[in-house]
């Protein structure tokens, strides 16, 4: 009974012509589709909509427009977080070199009392 259900999907007719185009343009509508997450800003994601909505002729005339718009707003959006993140990283430093110059003058200024108390100055 196994073999015969073995050899049954083996020799299965293959499917027809109009299913395997449409398997084949649905696969290229996904590849050109954009990669939308929460990331991508309200109104691209509302643009994506609207262009799904509109017919495959249309959709595929505008579709490869908007998934290079949705990688720029994405890379775009990465670079400002690498460039706040640089900025938060650039204020501590700053903060910790003039409490580091604070405490040198400070040092400094104690040696320099001390050594006026010897009478070295």
């Amino acid at each position: 009974m196994q073999r015969k259900a073995f050899i049954q999907t083996q020799h299965s007719p293959p499917t027809s012509a109009p299913l395997q185009l449409e398997a084949l343009f649905m696969t290229k509508i996904a590849a050109n589709q954009p990669k939308l997450n929460d990331e991508t800003p309200v109104e691209l994601q509302e643009m994506a909509a609207a262009i799904e909505a509109l017919p495959a002729r249309y959709r595929d005339a505008v579709a490869p427009a908007l998934a290079r718009v949705v990688e720029c707003s994405t890379r775009r959006r990465r670079i400002l977080n690498l460039v706040q993140e640089a900025l938060s990283q650039l204020r501590l430093d700053m903060k910790y070199l003039i409490f580091d110059l604070e405490a040198t003058r400070r040092e400094r200024d104690q040696y320099k009392e001390m050594l006026e108390q010897d009478g070295r100055l």
